[in-house]
């Protein structure tokens, strides 16, 4: 049973393809289950390969991708989980129908990184196929992305680090009554680097 600074909520990431959202989930789960909180992440890729596999690129196949995402962030945040979404979500409306399903908080993250930013941090060069035209659909370049109009909460990953953008997330978590206040410092250096080395070996992050 959770106690009141234990609510379920979801963490709704939104932006550009490699603006940092996947990194920002990892820190944020890592730092979660530290403080004692169940917490699952929905990443974007792997939500492709396991739950949504026959799904395309599509406005409509989008949507639905978007839709079962929700769906079950919906029901772990429901019985006190923290559900992490880590996927582009780039139309407005399916964003806004996902949360007035939510009976729990959902905190829509905007990750605001220009496009030439995420264009540089593109390690797997889907950036460049898609200015290539080898690659349709593909958002910020040949689909649109619709930014959030009233997010909770805004991160400038281009200005500031990912710990320094996490931080952020917690405080902003704290002061909602989400999470219950650390009372020792957050990520050890140790923590960090095995998460980095993670995101690395997946290809988010340079080496």
């Amino acid at each position: 049973m959770t106690t009141k600074q234990e609510k379920g909520c979801t963490l709704w990431f939104t932006g550009l393809p490699c603006s940092g959202k996947s990194t920002l989930a990892e820190l944020l789960a890592a730092e979660l289950k530290r403080r004692g909180r169940g917490v699952e992440i929905m990443d974007g890729d792997e939500v492709r390969k396991h739950l949504t596999k026959g799904l395309g690129f599509s406005r409509e196949d989008r949507d639905e991708n978007i839709r079962r995402i929700g769906y079950v962030c919906r029901l772990l945040s429901r019985n006190g989980a923290i559900a992490i979404a880590a996927a582009i979500s780039p139309f407005r409306a399916i964003r806004d129908e996902v949360r007035a399903a939510h009976e729990a908080a959902f905190i829509e993250i905007f990750v605001d990184t220009p496009l030439e930013v995420c264009i540089q941090r593109d390690v797997k060069g889907m950036y460049k196929k898609a200015i290539a035209g080898e690659m349709k659909n593909f958002t910020g370049i040949s689909d649109p992305y619709e930014p959030p109009e009233n997010p909770e909460i805004v991160v400038h990953t281009a200005k500031e680090n990912a710990r320094q953008s996490a931080a952020q997330i917690l405080t902003a978590l704290e002061h909602r009554g989400l999470l219950a206040a650390a009372v020792t410092p957050s990520y050890t250096e140790e923590e960090a680097e095995k998460i980095r080395r993670r995101l690395t070996d997946l290809g988010y992050i340079e080496k």
